[in-house]
């Protein structure tokens, strides 16, 4: 039986994902194939209904706009991902009588473990752009990382539901204000983590870079860091100006890595296999320089 993965979303054609997982199977010698699918939220109901009827699937990855849609169309959500609500990963697991569709959320560790290495302060003060479900699985990782309050800005504060019931699911402290007030705050920040589409911060780049000129902030210390999930294209305006004023970048292909590697021991069921051999690898796929992991 030939075993497959995909990864859904729409868009998805700028993907890297198939080239991260292609290179961790080839690797570890697993023969999964693995595509990319372009399904809206609302065909997502019809297509998960054929792959259920359909063998051999071992995962899905989930990205925009079908991180919550996914949630109703799983038979159990596991660990933060019920928290949140949010659902990134699908694992197909099979007991021999039945396959049972399990969702979970591996953006939270993918950005943990992003920022973390970017050495972000003890207990950062923390700013997030956005408020949908890549936004509520950053607030759940800033809680991990030490933060006890965390501002969310956004365009429209009366949609930013997502991150308010992250924030009060993981038991974090939250102020949701509107978008055009967030360049002072972002250049006072240890962490900032967008969250936003690619150039949907590009009108912040100007302004961040104004405050971060008058100094000293927490990025003038060198000890601030950006996370940009938006990673094509690449570098963004916001993290040019960032980086132009002394902080520390990370890359949304970064995050992509970390939360990928999470995936591939669930769709590979191979856990510890899934080592810095296949992780390296998974680097070189797309052209990102290695970090300690």
């Amino acid at each position: 039986m030939s075993l497959r993965a995909a990864v859904l979303g729409h868009p998805i054609s700028h993907s890297k994902s198939p080239a991260l997982h292609m290179a961790a199977y080839a690797k570890l010698g697993i023969d999964i194939s693995y595509t990319a699918i372009d399904v809206t939220e609302a065909d997502l109901p019809a297509l998960m209904h054929d792959v259920r009827g359909q063998s051999g699937w071992r995962g899905l990855s989930v990205t925009m706009p079908l991180k919550t849609a996914m949630v109703p169309e799983v038979d159990e959500v596991r660990g933060v991902a019920r928290i949140l609500g949010v659902v990134n990963t699908v694992a197909f697991e099979d007991n021999g009588t039945m396959v049972r569709r399990i969702g979970y959320n591996t953006d939270v560790a993918g950005i943990v473990n992003a920022v973390r290495n970017a050495g972000v302060a003890a207990s950062p003060a923390a700013v997030v752009l956005g408020g949908g479900g890549t936004a509520a699985s950053a607030v759940a990782a800033l809680k991990d990382l030490g933060t006890d309050r965390v501002q969310v800005f956004v365009r429209d504060t009366a949609r930013a539901t997502e991150a308010r019931a992250a924030a009060a699911g993981v038991g974090l402290a939250i102020d949701v204000r509107p978008l055009t007030e967030a360049a002072s705050a972002m250049a006072g920040a240890d962490v900032v983590i967008s969250t936003l589409p690619p150039h949907a911060a590009d009108g912040l780049a100007d302004e961040l870079a104004d405050e971060l000129a008058k100094g000293p902030a927490s990025v003038g210390t060198g000890t601030g860091v950006l996370l940009d999930v938006a990673y094509d294209p690449w570098p963004s305006r916001i993290a040019d100006a960032w980086q132009s004023g002394g902080g520390s970048v990370v890359p949304g292909l970064e995050m992509l890595l970390y939360q990928a590697v999470e995936q591939v021991r669930l769709f590979s069921r191979r856990g510890d296999e899934v080592n810095a051999a296949v992780i390296d690898v998974m680097c070189d796929s797309v052209g990102l320089p290695r970090r300690e992991y």
